[in-house]
This record gives C-alpha cells, sequence and structure tokens, in this order.
C-alpha cells in the first residue's frame, strides 16, 4: 500500500502550475521559449517536466492500483470516474461561455462546430482543438485548450496496463515491465515513427506515445524499487547531477527516461512536512489546474492582450481556484462512486 503521507499532491501541483508558465509564453504571443527552454538549448522547458511528471507518477501510481484491484471493471471504473466527470464539466462550460468570446457572421447556434465540440472531445481521440470563431484573433489562434491533447496518451497507458491484468501476480511480471520500459526507450529514442500509419488512425502521434509511454513505463518500473531511505537519498542527489550534466554535453534526451523517474518517484514517495498535507488541505487539484488553464488564459488573451507575466499572474491563481472548485465539487463527489463494483461484488457473494 502507498503511504498517504507523502508529496505526490504537491508534486502534481507544482507539475500543473509549470505547464501554465509555459503556456503564457506560447499564448501571449511571446518569441521566445520560457527561460527553462532558454537555460537548457531548448532541450527541455517547465511544461516538459510537468506533462512528463504526471506521466511518470501515473505510471506508478495506476500500476500499483492494477496490482489491487478486483478486476478489470473495477479498474477501468475508476480511471473513467478519474477522467471524465471534470472533463465533461469543463466542455460544458466551453460550449456556455464561448458566445461570450465569439465573433463570426454565422449566429453561434447554427455553428456547426459548436455542437461537435463536446462529443468528440469526450472521444479523447478525435479532438477537436477550437469552435469555428472562437480565439481566432488570438496570438495563439483557434484552440481552446490545448492541454487536453495529452489524455487519450493518459487512457492509451491505462489499457497498456490494463493488458497486465492477467499476469500481475506471477512472477514474471517485473520483467515485463522491465522490457516495457526498454522497448519504449528503444522506440522513442530510434524508432520514433515505427507505426505510425496505425497510431495516426486514432489521431495518436507515435513519437509522442512511445515518448509519453517510456516516461510512464519508467513509473512502473519504480514500482519495484526498494531501497533503504539513506540511499534513497544518494539516489535522488546523483539522478539530479546526471541530469545537470546531461544538459551541458546535449545529451539529455538520452538520460532523461532513467533520471526523472527516479526523481520525481522518490520526491514523491518522501513525506516532507507541510508539503505532505498539500492534498489534506486543499485537494488533488492539479487535473483541475490542468484542464482550466488553458482556456483561462485564451479568454484574458482575448479581453486584455497581455503581456506574458502579466499573464501568467492573473490566470495561475484563477486556474488554482476552479482547480479547487472542480476537486470538491466534481471530481472528488465522483470518486466517492470508485467501490461501486467491488461493493456489488460483495453483495452478489
Amino acid at each position: 500500500m502507498i503511504s498517504r503521507s507523502n508529496n505526490f499532491d504537491f508534486l502534481r501541483l507544482v507539475f500543473a502550475s509549470l505547464v501554465v508558465i509555459t503556456h503564457s509564453y506560447a499564448l501571449s504571443g511571446a518569441a521566445l521559449g520560457d527561460p527553462l527552454s532558454q537555460l537548457t538549448n531548448g532541450q527541455m522547458e517547465f511544461s516538459y517536466l510537468g506533462v512528463h511528471g504526471f506521466f511518470i507518477i501515473s505510471g506508478y501510481l495506476i500500476f500499483k492500483s492494477l496490482l489491487r484491484c478486483k478486476g478489470l471493471p473495477d479498474f477501468y471504473w475508476k480511471r473513467l470516474l478519474r477522467l471524465f466527470p471534470a472533463l465533461l464539466v469543463v466542455l460544458f462550460l466551453t460550449v456556455l461561455l464561448a458566445p461570450a468570446v465569439y465573433e463570426s457572421s454565422v449566429p453561434y447556434l447554427q455553428n456547426k462546430s459548436v455542437y461537435t465540440y463536446i462529443p468528440q472531445n469526450l472521444t479523447l481521440f478525435f479532438r477537436q482543438k477550437g469552435i469555428d470563431g472562437v480565439f481566432e484573433n488570438n496570438p495563439y489562434k483557434h484552440s481552446i485548450n490545448g492541454s487536453l491533447w495529452t489524455i487519450c496518451y493518459e487512457f492509451s497507458m491505462y489499457v497498456m496496463v490494463s493488458l497486465l491484468f492477467f499476469i500481475r501476480k506471477k512472477a514474471f511480471v517485473k520483467t515485463v515491465v522491465i522490457l516495457l520500459f526498454i522497448s519504449s526507450y528503444i522506440l522513442s529514442i530510434f524508432y520514433p515513427y515505427f507505426l505510425y500509419g496505425l497510431f495516426h488512425r486514432f489521431a495518436l502521434g507515435s513519437n509522442h506515445f512511445y515518448n509519453l509511454m517510456c516516461f510512464f513505463a519508467g513509473g512502473m518500473v519504480l514500482t519495484y524499487l526498494n531501497v533503504p531511505k539513506k540511499a534513497e537519498h544518494i539516489l535522488i542527489i546523483l539522478s539530479f547531477i546526471v541530469i545537470m550534466v546531461s544538459i551541458y554535453l546535449n545529451i539529455f534526451k538520452y538520460t532523461c527516461y532513467m533520471t526523472l523517474p527516479v526523481l520525481v518517484i522518490l520526491l514523491g514517495k518522501s513525506s516532507t512536512r507541510y508539503l505532505n498535507k498539500v492534498g489534506e488541505v486543499i485537494g488533488d487539484t492539479s487535473y483541475g489546474i490542468y484542464i482550466y488553464s488553458f482556456p483561462i488564459q485564451q479568454t484574458l488573451m482575448y479581453f486584455f492582450k497581455l503581456d506574458t507575466a502579466l499573464l501568467f499572474m492573473l490566470s495561475l491563481p484563477l486556474s488554482i481556484l476552479l482547480g479547487y472548485v472542480s476537486w470538491h465539487l466534481i471530481e472528488k463527489k465522483a470518486l466517492g462512486y470508485k467501490d461501486l463494483f467491488t461493493k456489488k461484488a460483495i453483495l452478489t457473494e
């Protein structure tokens, strides 16, 4: 079992905020990338750390969830509850409030893209980026919620993990997980467009899939890491040093798949005073921040034409506020039904 006294909620909050930083540059029309991108000569940016950090933690926690679940219906039910209620609400609010930023000669209710926006994005895989006439004059045109692009990959990882259900209690499942990590590393580095056509049919990029799968699998592998606390501290320091040296030598893309998972999971497993209380105090707001921040930033740019710094300073607290509301009014309540299949199984015994 995973101790509830850990830093994972805090890390997810940080990762969501890092995504907001990078988007502030893109959505304000800044000529240069974010400071981390400039500092590392384009090898990574804040959103890179944010998105991949999410996938590392997800791989670690979702694999542990699979090992504990009572069956595949139970596993998928919990995953659907985590993704869809909040997603449906943000999509509904988008369509409801879009008339405030709508610019088109076609009346809003006669615009076909209005009616396809929610159902297409609920498929996860065939995302509709925008509604015709919305944000078409912003620096970053047409896209209402660019953050949603990762959700189809996240769900794909759930499907991949679920395939291990029938061997989860076998001794060789550890070997399978390690081979999964190695194969995704090879594909991501050397053959990123392998089976490109197949992935394209599902509106996925093979390069993105292998990349995210490797970080996700890295989190899975680390469920088997069992070292003393002192050794964990040494691994954290070594990982950080290797990251710094790799960036300096311009080889970060080769080492990141090993160093970032170790750094993220070991920091997440730790229990740091105050930081380990973030989830208890404000809840797990990261998903809400992630899915609301992009439309918030686009709306601020539409009305106020802000510079990058001001866009970030205004959008981050608004995103955290909506993330807080989303968690307490939607996500937390939906997760109250997560044991539905378990309860049914008990009743039928």
